[in-house]
């Protein structure tokens, strides 16, 4: 688990007084003014939210000395993490942190290990499970899979694991090597 975690990521410019698109991650996305202050994927840049109102796929924020369209093009995505002491803690086993899966161990329903987690994102139709195979044979740098029950049955973070369900593992025999006749 980190010490920090990704909770907006600030978009393009809106209009020309320094505001920003920004792009809120926390469930309740008005909840993201009680975190001051937030800051850059270092730590060392902070940011306050002075002011936030929705629009049609995202908010609009006034940042603290963000005072033009420059200085607002200059903070375009960058990402905004609290303290993850900051956060209230998790209401029961089913609910968790997204940064909390980042490197769980993924296996299958035999329990073999078949990757780790990499990402989790949303791309508006619903979560996907970005994981790094482990299996041979299989040449994609990461592979992705819905993030729902059906697939992802079991989210188990104090083990350090997820279970991809066996219709969702993609496995492939080994291909062969340059040179090598495919047909034995």
């Amino acid at each position: 688990m980190t010490d920090r975690v990704l909770v907006a990521r600030i978009g393009a410019p809106h209009g020309v007084r320094g505001e920003v698109r920004l792009f809120v991650f926390t469930e309740d996305p008005a909840a993201i003014l009680d975190y001051d202050p937030l800051t850059d994927a270092t730590g060392r840049t902070r940011y306050r939210i002075t002011a936030l109102r929705a629009a049609k796929d995202h908010f609009v924020a006034r940042l603290a000395n963000v005072a033009d369209r420059t200085a607002a093009e200059a903070l375009t995505n960058v990402d905004l993490y609290v303290p993850r002491e900051a956060l209230p803690p998790p209401e029961d086993e089913d609910t968790f942190y997204h940064a909390d899966l980042i490197g769980l161990a993924v296996e299958d329903e035999t329990g073999a290990r078949i990757g780790t987690v990499v990402a989790l994102h949303d791309f508006g139709a619903g979560d996907i499970l970005e994981y790094a195979p482990a299996l041979p044979g299989i040449r994609a740098k990461t592979l992705m899979v819905p993030f729902s029950r059906d697939a992802v049955p079991v989210v188990d973070v104090k083990a350090g694991r997820v279970v991809i369900a066996e219709a969702f593992v993609e496995r492939r025999d080994p291909e062969p090597e340059a040179g090598e006749d495919k047909e034995g």
